[in-house]
């Protein structure tokens, strides 16, 4: 099927987006992985919408072609049928009249399912536009009553946000909600258990496509670019999230945190189950005993998912729209946006639920056959490493011994002796792992370890062997976590109890060996006499623990045993494709363990090896090279198979000019290398440079630095210096904040200013705008737009290499070097290294320039930007209009042109 020569388009598109959709729709139609290169500004998002749904638009005609010629042949002979296999060969030999039933019948199966897969198209697509024909109607009638001054439903629906009756019943946990799943071996029951989730008739899936990027906001951004697309009226879209962004039940959402949230939904949707299966009791006793335990048989949003998968449906709305329509229906938008995902056409969801193969299961995504388009894909590399690799803190080692450790002895005799067995392995393993640090189980964390502090990495089975570990089964301890849900019901129990973080005696007792044992005994009579206020009180008399900063302070109640649960899940990769980094300090509290996954690809494979056709789309792919050796070839994608599209700006030339800077006012050398950069004449050079930037740049200046830690020392030396005080003579100064809940405020205060200058004047005021201090891989380097006046210039100091010290990046490139080709004169680490720099270089650069008539002037602070290898890692349509030069005064002439230039121009 040849590309249109028309797509669907909300108005006249570009050149480059009329190319960037046909080659789109190719490597659609014939099943390929592509890798598509658009800057941002150049309407990649809506291109990437017209031209996947026009080919699904197609897609479906044509299959809706072959569906009536199958029904159509049905009515005819088969003998056309007979005559096609006659030829075959490999048949067994049979009677005639025998192989002439098979076809027949055979005929016949698909004649049937091709009639019923028609019928129940045909049935979806009326319900859903009488559900339309009502919203319609809906949508008419409140516009007639706000001219009458009615109530509308819309301000019912917003007044519902707040209503404290939608708050679902409280339960309360009684202990045997708290002991773990019968578990009787690793094979029994297991048929079992798998084939009762899979009773369940499943609605067959479409083909569809799969969106994914890597936020919530992304994500509700693109839903609106498809509800302005010419497809928003028809598109059947559904919207993926977390429980924390769709759950409606007030007294889950109360809970704050997304593991407490989890487990408390999975609780709530077991006790239904249980409630339902219990055939040999009866109403009124089933009855009485919810009463008597105060529970109801689960979440009272579950119940009206199949009416609300219509709604989602039948129009296109983003994650806020969804939860707002299923507190108005009292159904759960968790629920029923994923049993909506069989009969949607776009699917939108963030990266971890696509690339984790456990999230994309018991989500229901399914792959075979159907589009993944992967947005903002520069960084997909490191997301699936970052997925994957799981860190533990010896705090946390400990505090899940301890609970572990006093949930066996409360429970010990209600407890299988398969349970038993399994828990006291599952103990002996969190007992060497804090061993592995120097600490001691029972002991509270923040006594000081044994041996001395270090950091190094071990491979899985060395590390296995010397945590004494390598005659444990962690396949089967993974499997039993998994069957036997022990994580949620030890977060149950700890929320119940809440108990000590740590097994350590009362103070006046002297620590011996037993501590660990009669701390457990007495902690247990605690509970006995209910006195959970004391154990509360007795866990703060403790020495405070310097892990609670760098664990999750905020819910310090909940079980860590779930990050304990992924560390072994981590554990069960193979050899070659991962590290343990074993980071050993003075106290366990401070020391930690880290699964390094090394080979990304191998959690990619099944993504290009399932999927019809992969979309990776980008703004800056750059270095292309580097994604298909370390992704695609190492996921065994074929060469034959990779596709291209890369295209330029869709602003004129004129409107942007990189200079790459070899010198300071001073004429000085610009050298901003890890070695020169805390030179006090390299600082000062600097600060010239921005000041007459800031006294010629009008509006906002946004400057990037290559860590924290640097710009904090930068701007300190600014403060004693006077340099601060000169640059806030032209520009207010802001600082990139290291909390994420600070940024907004920053950059709103950052655009007020600009736009309070602009509005005041210049003449009235003596300043021009604002300089933003911001940092290479920090909030503001990447999915913050700094268009027009935010960004008139962005200044990169140096090059941002990453720490070449880090042993985690020595373990990387040392695994390069050793599988992957050696194909040019540097090694293959070397090269991972350099493009490391480049790409953070790429995304901070690419904040500037936003749409057709934006224009911005980058300045590449560091001579090393004259380097050819250097100058070739930016986007070709950056490096086609670089300018290098290596004098200061210049640069300025050359700066001043351009923008008296646009001055004249407005």
């Amino acid at each position: 099927m040849e590309p249109p020569e028309e797509f669907p388009f909300p108005f006249e598109p570009y050149d480059i987006q009329k190319g960037f959709m046909t080659k789109l729709y190719q490597t659609l139609e014939e099943g390929k992985v592509g890798i598509f290169e658009s800057p941002t500004g150049t309407g990649k998002s809506l291109s990437l919408i017209c031209g996947a749904l026009k080919w699904l638009q197609d897609h479906e005609d044509r299959q809706r072609r072959e569906v009536e010629e199958i029904l159509d042949g049905a009515k005819q002979s088969p003998s056309s049928e007979q005559n096609k296999d006659s030829a075959e060969s490999d048949l067994p030999a049979a009677p005639d009249w025998v192989q002439q039933f098979a076809k027949k019948r055979e005929a016949e199966e698909r004649t049937l399912k091709s009639r019923e897969e028609q019928e129940a198209i045909v049935k979806r697509e009326a319900r859903l536009e009488e559900i339309r024909k009502n919203n319609r109607a809906k949508f008419f009638n409140n516009k007639r009553k706000r001219k009458e001054g009615e109530k509308t439903e819309e301000g019912e629906e917003e007044l519902m946000k707040d209503d404290p009756s939608a708050e679902g019943p409280a339960e309360k946990q009684e202990d045997e909600e708290l002991l773990v799943d019968d578990y009787r071996s690793d094979e029994e029951d297991g048929a079992k258990q798998t084939s009762s989730e899979d009773d369940k008739e499943e609605e067959v899936h479409i083909t569809k496509i799969y969106y994914c990027s890597r936020t919530h906001s992304q994500l509700a951004q693109f839903v609106r670019e498809v509800q302005k697309s010419p497809f928003g009226k028809d598109v059947r879209v559904v919207s993926l999230g977390s429980r924390q962004n769709l759950c409606i039940n007030d007294s889950v959402r109360k809970l704050g945190s997304s593991h407490l949230i989890n487990d408390r939904c999975l609780e709530m949707q077991n006790n239904k189950k249980k409630e339902e299966s219990r055939d040999k009791c009866d109403e009124a006793e089933r009855k009485q005993k919810r009463k008597r335990k105060g529970e109801s048989a689960g979440c009272p949003f579950h119940q009206h998912i199949p009416t609300y998968s219509d709604e989602v449906l039948a129009e296109v709305r983003d994650i806020e729209q969804l939860v707002v329509k299923g507190r108005k229906m009292d159904a759960c938008p968790y629920y029923g946006t994923r049993y909506s995902i069989p009969a949607a056409q776009l699917v939108a969801l963030p990266y971890n639920t696509l690339l984790h193969r456990h999230t994309r299961e018991v989500s229901g995504i399914k792959l075979a056959g159907n589009v993944v388009i992967i947005d903002e894909a520069h960084n997909l590399v490191d997301t699936i490493t970052g997925i994957h690799s799981v860190e533990i803190t010896g705090g946390q080692i400990a505090r899940a011994y301890s609970q572990l450790t006093q949930y066996s002895q409360r429970y010990k005799s209600r407890l299988l002796a398969t349970n038993l067995r399994y828990i006291k392995q599952i103990l002996h393993v969190l007992k060497h792992f804090i061993l592995c640090l120097g600490g001691k189980a029972g002991q509270s964390p923040d006594e000081p370890s044994t041996g001395s502090p270090k950091v190094h990495l071990q491979t899985i089975n060395d590390f296995l062997f010397t945590a004494g570990m390598d005659n444990i089964n962690l396949f089967k301890i993974q499997r039993y976590c998994e069957k036997s849900h022990i994580s949620r019901k030890l977060n149950g129990f700890v929320e119940k109890y809440q108990p000590s973080v740590t097994l350590y005696t009362v103070p006046d007792t002297k620590s011996n060996t037993g501590g660990g044992a009669s701390s457990v005994s007495k902690f247990l009579q605690q509970i006995k006499q209910g006195n959970q206020q004391q154990t509360g009180e007795t866990q703060q008399s403790g020495p405070a623990s310097s892990a609670g900063s760098q664990e999750e302070s905020p819910h310090q109640s909940s079980s860590p045993f779930m990050h304990i649960e992924a560390f072994l899940l981590a554990l069960t990769n193979a050899d070659k494709d991962g590290r343990v980094v074993i980071n050993k300090q003075g106290r366990l509290s401070q020391s930690s363990l880290r699964f390094l996954l090394l080979n990304p690809a191998l959690h990619f494979r099944e993504i290009v090896q399932q999927a019809r056709a992969v979309i990776m789309a980008g703004g800056t792919m750059q270095p292309v090279s580097e994604f298909k050796e370390h992704l695609l070839f190492a996921a065994g994608v074929e060469p034959q198979r990779i596709t291209e599209f890369s295209c330029g700006h869709v602003i004129p030339g004129c409107n942007l000019l990189p200079v790459a800077l070899g010198s300071g006012p001073a004429g000085g050398a610009v050298d901003f290398s890890y070695e020169h950069r805390n030179k006090e004449y390299m600082m000062v050079e600097l600060g010239r440079v921005l000041v007459n930037l800031c006294n010629l740049v009008p509006a906002g200046v946004c400057v990037f630095f290559p860590s924290y830690e640097y710009e904090r020392q930068v701007y300190k030396f600014f403060e004693d210096s006077g340099v601060l005080k000169r640059l806030s003579v032209r520009k207010q100064v802001f600082r990139e904040p290291k909390k994420a809940s600070q940024v907004d405020q920053v950059l709103s205060d950052y655009s007020k200013c600009i736009q309070r200058c602009k509005t005041q004047g210049y003449k009235a005021m003596p300043l021009t705008g604002a300089l933003l201090f911001s940092v290479v891989g920090g909030k503001m380097s990447e999915g913050i737009n700094f268009s027009d006046d935010l960004g008139r210039c962005v200044v990169m100091v140096g090059l941002p290499y990453p720490n070449i010290k880090s042993p985690e990046l020595k373990e990387k490139m040392d695994y390069l070097d050793a599988t992957m080709p050696h194909t040019t004169g540097k090694s293959p680490g070397q090269i991972h290294y350099e493009n490391l720099c480049m790409k953070a270089v790429n995304q901070s650069i690419g904040r500037a320039i936003r749409h057709k008539e934006d224009y911005a002037t980058i300045v590449l602070l560091d001579r090393r930007y004259f380097r050819p290898n250097v100058c070739a890692g930016l986007p070709n349509w950056i490096s086609a209009h670089l300018q290098t030069i290596s004098k200061f005064g210049d640069a300025f002439g050359t700066i001043r042109k351009f923008f008296m230039a646009k001055k004249a121009d407005r």
